[in-house]
């Protein structure tokens, strides 16, 4: 494994606005890298892959570019593998947190906590509250 095999980016935070730490981390394998990430046993874990293929967890589920793989909640790491037969290096980001335990409500762009705070987002949009991006 080495440098030349992976790269990545960490951020940890004890300051979020949730006052709950995470991991964000972006990684790039090279065919034939894996990586072992320490993972706290409290936190859920994800992986999004951006570009790519490859090998997650103890079992080696396969996922592919676009995709969403869930880590299991039963130890305190997890493994991602791009096989030395991929054609192109894995690119990816590692989500784990922990879990916030609240309700999730969701429509459209919008995910919230519930069905008023929603009616009050789209509210906020269709009344220009949420900023303007200016092309």
């Amino acid at each position: 494994m080495g440098e030349r095999h992976r790269r990545f980016t960490e951020l940890r935070s004890d300051t979020s606005p949730t006052r709950e730490s995470y991991i964000l981390l972006y990684f790039t394998l090279q065919p034939g890298a894996s990586v072992v990430q320490r993972v706290p046993k409290e936190y859920n874990a994800f992986a999004y892959l951006l570009d790519g293929s490859g090998l997650f967890g103890t079992e080696q589920e396969r996922g592919d570019d676009g995709q969403m793989v869930m880590f299991a909640p039963d130890g305190d790491e997890v493994v991602i593998t791009n096989p030395a037969d991929a054609q192109q290096p894995l690119d990816f980001l590692l989500i784990a947190g922990v879990p916030l335990n609240e309700p999730v409500v969701r429509y459209g762009p919008f995910v919230m906590n519930t069905e008023a705070e929603i009616i009050q987002a789209i509210a906020d949009y269709q009344n220009g509250r949420m900023g303007r991006i200016h092309v």
